[in-house]
C-alpha cells in the first residue's frame, strides 16, 4: 500500500546516500520518533539485510514492500544512479567504539561469517569479514583511532593492552538473544601495527546433522558404515576452512549416546556437545595432542576424536589407541582420500599398521555456489578446461560465472556446497598398503573424485570454472 503521495522530504532523503540506496534498493520516505520508514522490493529485505543497513545507518529501520517497478521509480526520482560496482566502505566513527564491536559482531554472525580482520594499512585501518571462505572489506578506520579499537578488543578479551611486541591470543564471551558463543582472539604486532583476528567459535551444536552436512546418499552410507566400526580410524582431509571440523561434529552428535564414553582433545574447542568429555589444548603447559591422547587411553573411552594429526607422535599415538578396541576419528592436512596414506608413512607410521587400522580416508572440500540473483549464463570456449581434465569428460554447451550483486556482497557467491572423496580401506587396499605401491593406479576399483564432483557442480549451474579449476586440475 502507498502511503505517501506528497513529495518526499530532501532531509529525509539526505539521511541515506545514494550508494547505500541504489546498493540495499530501498528509499526513504519519513522519519518519525527516530525510525525511519523505507521502501523495498518485496521478498528482498531479509534480517540479516535488515540488521546490515541498520548498523550503517546508525538507526532502526521499519520496512514497506513495494512492487519492483514502484520502487525502481522511486530510486531514479531521488537519487543519481551509483557508478560504484562494490560494497559500501563505511568510515567508521570511533566514538561509539563499544557498539560498533557489539554490532559488528552482531552483523558477523547474522551473515554467516567466521571471521572478522582488524588490519592496520599504512594510511588507514580496514576492517574485513570472511563470508563463504573469502574476505569482503567493510569498514575503514581512521589510523589515529585504530589503537584505540585495538585496545577496547583486548580489554574485552582480558589482554595485556601495554604489550605491542608480541603476539597475544584470548577469548571473548558474547551473549544475544540467548544466543551464547565464544571468539577466539588473536593478536599480531605487524609493520603498521596490531592485526586482531576474531574467530567467531559457535557453542551451539543444535544444528549439526551428519544427514545435512552435504553427503551424498552413496557417501553417507559408506561412512556410516565405517563410524559403526568399534574401532579403527577415521580421517577427514583438506586444507583450512574446507568444513572437516564440522564434520567431525555432526559425526560425534551422531555417535553420543549414554552407553558410550567419548573424548576429544582439540583446538580450539569450537561446539561444547553435551555428554561429551572434551579437551583443550594448551601447549605452553604441555597438554598436547599427545598428551592428551596418551591420558585418554586410561580413560575407557570407546570414541576418540583427535582436532587434528600435526605429528609423528600423534599419528603413532592414533595408531595404538585404533589396536586396542578404540574408534579414532580426526583430521589431517592432504590434498586426496590416497594421499592420506602417503603422509602417514611420511610420518613414520608402518605401512602394515595404516593397512590394519585405518578404515575410511575422506577428502572434503566447500565450493562456494553463484549467487542465483547475479549469475550468467556465457557460451562454452575450448580452453576452460585444463587439458588433462578435458580429455576425461564431455563438456556441456555454455556455463555460468560470477557477476556480483548486493545481495552476495559483490562476491558473485552466495552459500557453498560440500563434496566429497572417500576411498574405504578393504581387502585390495590394505594389500596394497602392506607392500608399499601407493599408486591409486593399481587400484581395481573406481571412486568418484573430488574433482568429478566439482565438474557436475559446474555442469549443473551450482558453481563457477573459476572456483572450481584447482581441484579439476588435480584430477
Amino acid at each position: 500500500m502507498q502511503t505517501e503521495s506528497a513529495q518526499i522530504p530532501t532531509e529525509v532523503i539526505q539521511m541515506v546516500s545514494s550508494h547505500v540506496a541504489w546498493t540495499y534498493r530501498i528509499v526513504p520516505i519519513a522519519v518519525e520518533d527516530g525510525l525511519m520508514k523505507c521502501i523495498a522490493a518485496t521478498d528482498e529485505m531479509t534480517s540479516a539485510r535488515k540488521a546490515e543497513l541498520e548498523f550503517i545507518l546508525g538507526r532502526s529501520i521499519n520496512v514497506e514492500e513495494r512492487d519492483e517497478a514502484d520502487l525502481v521509480s522511486h530510486l531514479h526520482s531521488y537519487y543519481r544512479r551509483s557508478e560504484a560496482s562494490g560494497p559500501e566502505q563505511v568510515a567508521v566513527d570511533m566514538s561509539k567504539a563499544e557498539s560498533f564491536i557489539d554490532d559488528l559482531i552482531k552483523e558477523c554472525k547474522d551473515t554467516g561469517s567466521s571471521d572478522i580482520h582488524f588490519e592496520p594499512l599504512e594510511k588507514e585501518s580496514r576492517i574485513r569479514i570472511r563470508i563463504d571462505g573469502r574476505l569482503v572489506e567493510r569498514y575503514k578506520v581512521p589510523k589515529h583511532e585504530y589503537p584505540s579499537l585495538v585496545n577496547k578488543i583486548k580489554i574485552r578479551a582480558n589482554l595485556d593492552i601495554a604489550e605491542k611486541r608480541l603476539p597475544q591470543d584470548g577469548r571473548i564471551a558474547f551473549k544475544e538473544h540467548g544466543d551464547t558463543f565464544d571468539l577466539r582472539v588473536s593478536v599480531l604486532p605487524g609493520l603498521n601495527g596490531e592485526k586482531v583476528v576474531l574467530r567467531i567459535l559457535s557453542q551451539d551444536a543444535s544444528r549439526l546433522d551428519l544427514k545435512k552436512v552435504g553427503m551424498g546418499e552413496v557417501h553417507l552410507k559408506q561412512y556410516s558404515e565405517a563410524i559403526r566400526k568399534p574401532h579403527g580410524i577415521i580421517l577427514i582431509s583438506g586444507p583450512t576452512g574446507s568444513g572437516k571440523t564440522t564434520t567431525l561434529y555432526a559425526t560425534l552428535k551422531h555417535l553420543n549416546r549414554t552407553d558410550v564414553n567419548i573424548c576429544t582433545v582439540e583446538d580450539p574447542v569450537e561446539y561444547t556437545l553435551s555428554g561429551i568429555n572434551q579437551v583443550q589444548v594448551k601447549s605452553d603447559i604441555g597438554l598436547t595432542f599427545a598428551s592428551s591422547l596418551r591420558s585418554f587411553l586410561r580413560q575407557d573411552p570407546d570414541i576418540i576424536m583427535l582436532g587434528e594429526i600435526r605429528d609423528a607422535e600423534t599419528a603413532n599415538m592414533a595408531v595404538r589407541a585404533s589396536l586396542t578396541g578404540h574408534l579414532v576419528l580426526s583430521t589431517i592436512h592432504t590434498n586426496s582420500a590416497w594421499d592420506t596414506i602417503s603422509r602417514l608413512t611420511d610420518m613414520g607410521v608402518p605401512p602394515f599398521l595404516i593397512a590394519t587400522t585405518l578404515s575410511l580416508s575422506v577428502a572434503q572440500r566447500l565450493v562456494r555456489k553463484l549467487c542465483v540473483h547475479c549469475k550468467r549464463e556465457e557460451p562454452w570456449e575450448e580452453d576452460l578446461l585444463p587439458q588433462t581434465f578435458k580429455k576425461k569428460h564431455k563438456h556441456p554447451s555454455h556455463h555460468y560465472t560470477a557477476q556480483g550483486c548486493s545481495r552476495c556482497h559483490f562476491t558473485g557467491y552466495s552459500g557453498r556446497e560440500a563434496i566429497y572423496e572417500m576411498v574405504s580401506i578393504n581387502e585390495e587396499v590394505a594389500d596394497l598398503i602392506r607392500s608399499g605401491k601407493l599408486d591409486q593406479s593399481a587400484l581395481g576399483f573406481s571412486y568418484e573424485r573430488l574433482s568429478d564432483q566439482a565438474f557436475a557442480l559446474v555442469t549443473g549451474g551450482i558453481t563457477s570454472i573459476e572456483e572450481t579449476y584447482s581441484l579439476l586440475i588435480d584430477n
